[in-house]
């Protein structure tokens, strides 16, 4: 894939950030949802691409827009083909709220390089470069923190671990905190989480527990970028989503899935953040224009670029819900 479609899908996430953070603390999750849904399309349609969205909004029947197979870019003769991951708004309740950590995000790869991901849950766990190869979802919560402190040369004490506030984790919790480990607990944002376990001075360690299969994908892309790790393993919650599995080509509902399994080859990760969070400021609105904050990378390089963007909307359309 052709180094500049990074930068170019950076604009795809800054479209989304802008539309969806206009609703902050408005206290509607769908309708900020869809501001974003509906600015990060339109941006999608002006890339040079042939793309396909593999993991969106969800199957057809569910989502009128980025949904599961839909053909997105401007489809002409000599642009790549890709498959398309993406969460247009990774963060919708924290978003209504005001809450930390809302992000736009989109990975994308060559065709079949992403994991297929029903829209189902995920176990996951995801660190950053230090502890890469050395954590499973083999071993227990209790056993991966020994093995992380381990390796980072300090006490489990030292330790912090991002778990998802749900009732579904109360267990893991308890484990957690008998082991002397500290807990983070977030709202929503668990790609936000995992990727700040690669970012020194964020106080994030590792990321446990069990969210979005989709947000898993999206995770795995990032962390392939900078050299962190991660494994998944499919939790699903009825007989239908067993069924959707299958139709996706997954055989084996126990299988622990490798980051390179849920995101392989060369794969191109962009996120902007729509409220302030852990390692991206949120966009901040002054008068007739923006300022947003992204970071777009790379697997094949390892590249990170963090990109302060100035928008003035006198200038170029205004990215609004409203339109």
């Amino acid at each position: 894939m052709d180094r500049n479609l990074a930068l170019e899908v950076i604009r795809v996430t800054e479209a989304a950030a802008i539309s969806s953070a206009r609703l902050m603390g408005r206290g509607d999750e769908k309708l900020a949802d869809q501001a974003a849904v509906n600015a990060m399309r339109r941006a999608l349609q002006t890339i040079g691409i042939r793309g396909t969205v593999v993991i969106g909004e969800g199957e057809r029947d569910e989502a009128p827009m980025l949904y599961i197979g839909e053909k997105v870019g401007s489809w002409n003769d000599t642009d790549p083909e890709v498959d398309i991951a993406l969460d247009p708004l990774e963060g919708t309740t924290t978003t209504a709220r005001g809450d930390a950590n809302a992000l736009a995000v989109i990975a994308i790869a060559a065709k079949g390089c992403f994991l297929n991901a029903p829209d189902t849950y995920m176990e996951k766990i995801a660190v950053g470069p230090e502890a890469r190869g050395i954590v499973s979802l083999k071993l227990s919560p209790t056993e991966n923190l020994r093995a992380i402190a381990k390796v980072k040369n300090c006490d489990v004490s030292d330790l912090t671990v991002v778990i998802l506030d749900r009732q579904r984790h109360e267990g893991l919790m308890r484990e957690v905190r008998a082991s002397g480990a500290r807990i983070k607990l977030i709202r929503d944002g668990d790609v936000s989480a995992a990727i700040a376990t690669c970012r020194s001075g964020r106080g994030v360690d590792v990321l446990m527990g069990t969210g979005g299969a989709p947000e898993g994908v999206l995770a795995a892309a990032a962390l392939r970028c900078m050299g962190g790790d991660m494994q998944g393993r499919l939790q699903f919650r009825n007989e239908q989503e067993r069924e959707r599995a299958t139709k996706m080509g997954i055989t084996d509902f126990d299988k622990i899935y490798s980051m390179e399994e849920l995101a392989k080859g060369d794969v191109m990760f962009a996120a902007t953040g729509v409220t302030n969070g852990d390692f991206l400021k949120g966009v901040e609105f002054f008068g007739g224009g923006a300022e947003t904050h992204s970071i777009v990378m790379r697997s094949e390089t390892g590249t990170v670029r963090y990109i302060d963007a100035h928008h003035d909307f006198k200038r170029k359309p205004k990215y609004s819900w409203e339109e």
